[in-house]
């Protein structure tokens, strides 16, 4: 996969690509998105500073089943998460690899609303790192959560698809299948509470064009955030409806 496009190719030129952006790094130093001054040359990230990248929260079990969240302290005792405790979910089975806090909320707001592609870079290394994401995605099916149409062509990717692709180098999955689309424009989620979201997501989703589900099969629904759940929600009906029969879901960060 192409970093700074959502397709790839042209395997012999990643050498002369890799020293080109080694030599770039160190003749300009990149800023660190989580805190804007600069990534040192020693730092094990691309854009992120020895600091921020001390911040970053890699999820352990235990965690919640169902979103994924980690439990600390009464949350492990109670085994009850607060944060998905009003999702009625149709999927079964959640993971995440991150928290959603400080630098890693600015890593995943460059790829979504900056066209900051070369964050993936970093996002690599963060997923690799996952101790329980490659035994969760064996033999799944990917399906990224779809943007609609004009915001795919406004962003020019869907950061879904892009960190589902990357997913798929840290476990052996059947596929990446973006069998699903986004139907309906929806208004940005971002202030709406968990009624709103759902209510905003109604019959937002539907199978592609041509799509065909094998009812046996696993299914892995892939975006990059896990707020409340509406989204992966909606997504995951689509394919109860198309008789899928295990629907699991996974995301980048949680928050």
């Amino acid at each position: 996969m192409d970093e700074q496009a959502p397709a790839g190719g042209g395997g012999s030129a990643r050498p002369w690509r890799a020293l080109f952006e080694g030599m770039a790094d160190v003749l300009f130093p990149p800023n660190c998105v989580g805190c804007e001054g600069l990534v040192e040359a020693d730092s094990s990230f691309h854009t992120l500073c020895r600091q921020c990248a001390r911040r970053l929260v890699l999820v352990r079990p235990p965690n919640c089943a169902t979103c994924g969240y980690p439990f600390f302290g009464a949350m492990a005792e109670s085994g009850e998460c607060p944060h998905c405790a009003e999702l009625r979910p149709v999927f079964g089975e959640g993971r995440t690899v991150t928290l959603l806090h400080g630098p890693m909320r600015a890593v995943v707001h460059a790829l979504k609303y900056r066209g900051a592609t070369w964050v993936l870079r970093d996002i690599r290394r963060i997923v690799a790192a996952s101790p329980h994401l490659p035994g969760f995605l064996r033999g799944a099916t990917l399906v990224p959560v779809p943007l609609h149409p004009r915001k795919r062509r406004e962003r020019g990717y869907n950061q879904a698809e892009l960190i589902a692709r990357i997913f798929t180098e840290v476990a052996p999955v059947k596929e990446v299948a973006p069998i699903l689309s986004r139907v309906v424009d929806t208004p940005t989620q971002t202030r709406l509470d968990r009624r709103g979201r759902q209510a905003n997501l109604k019959n937002a989703f539907a199978l592609a064009a041509g799509a065909q589900v094998v009812s046996d099969d696993r299914y892995v629904l892939v975006d990059d955030v896990f707020t409340t759940g509406s989204t992966l929600n909606a997504c995951a009906r689509v394919l109860r409806q198309a008789g899928v029969r295990q629907i699991d879901v996974a995301t980048l960060g949680h928050g």
